[in-house]
């Protein structure tokens, strides 16, 4: 998914992510941010929802294609628990996500410059730890 995130944002493509400003788990706020780093420094613009949590999972692919649902990008979500999302396109409700997301993103901190500049090593290791118990979250 990263890979995948920063190529697209190399070509161009204008790819943020929104996540919690307020966390329901320190732990896995802690691990989400562990992967900003690396996003923001190949392109990928991130936000925090400042409201606090917002657990709807949203996309929108140029004005005519976009999905919401509750799935995570994470075998849990995906095997276990069998979270599902909606797919629509070339209709209303696709405007009406991106009209949510702009609202969303007026609500947000932009945090991608803080995370791009690089940190320091202690930062870096602490990441990796983080990353070590990602899977198991």
């Amino acid at each position: 998914m990263t890979s995948a995130l920063t190529m697209a944002a190399k070509r161009g493509v204008d790819v943020r992510i929104v996540t919690p400003g307020i966390p329901d788990k320190k732990i896995v706020y802690s691990v989400t941010r562990s992967y900003y780093n690396a996003l923001a420094r190949k392109g990928v613009r991130i936000f925090e929802y400042t409201p606090g949590f917002c657990h709807c999972k949203m996309s929108v692919c140029d004005d005519i294609m976009a999905t919401c649902g509750t799935i995570n990008m994470d075998y849990r979500s995906l095997y276990h628990h069998f979270e599902n999302g909606c797919v629509y396109s070339k209709n209303q409700a696709v405007m009406d996500t991106k009209h949510d997301f702009e609202k969303i993103f007026e609500d947000s901190n932009e945090v991608t410059e803080y995370y791009a500049s690089g940190r320091g090593a202690f930062f870096k290791f602490g990441q990796m730890i983080l990353r070590l118990v990602a899977p198991l979250l």
